[in-house]
C-alpha cells in the first residue's frame, strides 16, 4: 500500500492576487526610485539592484521547490521498496527456504 500525497492546485484567485501583489509591489518600487531626488546615476543604481533582489528571489524560489520535490521523489521510491520487501516477507519461510507447512518436492 503507498500513501500518495493529493497534489495541491493553487486556486485562480490565489494566482491571480500572487500576480497582482507582484505588478503592484514593483510599479510601486519602479514609481518611487523615478521620484526620487537624486542623480540619474543613483536612480539606475538603484533599480539595477531591484531587478536583482527580484531575480534572486525567482531562483531560491525554484531551488527550494526543487529540493523539495527531489525529496519527495526519493521518500516514495523508499516505500515502495519498503512495500516490495514486505510484501516478499515470509514469517513462516523454514531456514531451508522451503515455506513452513510445505515439504519439498519428491518427498511423500
Amino acid at each position: 500500500m503507498s500513501d500518495t500525497p493529493v497534489k495541491q492546485q493553487n486556486t485562480a484567485a490565489f494566482y491571480g492576487q500572487a500576480v497582482a501583489s507582484f505588478a503592484v509591489a514593483m510599479a510601486a518600487t519602479a514609481i518611487g526610485i523615478y521620484q526620487l531626488q537624486a542623480d540619474a546615476w543613483v536612480r539606475a543604481f538603484l533599480a539595477i539592484a531591484v531587478l536583482y533582489l527580484v531575480t534572486s528571489a525567482f531562483t531560491l524560489a525554484k531551488i527550494i521547490r526543487d529540493r523539495q520535490e527531489v525529496g519527495q521523489i526519493v521518500s516514495r521510491v523508499d516505500q515502495a521498496r519498503l512495500d516490495k520487501i514486505l510484501v516478499e516477507h515470509d514469517p513462516f519461510r523454514e531456514p531451508g527456504g522451503t515455506p513452513a507447512g510445505q515439504r519439498p518436492q519428491g518427498l511423500h
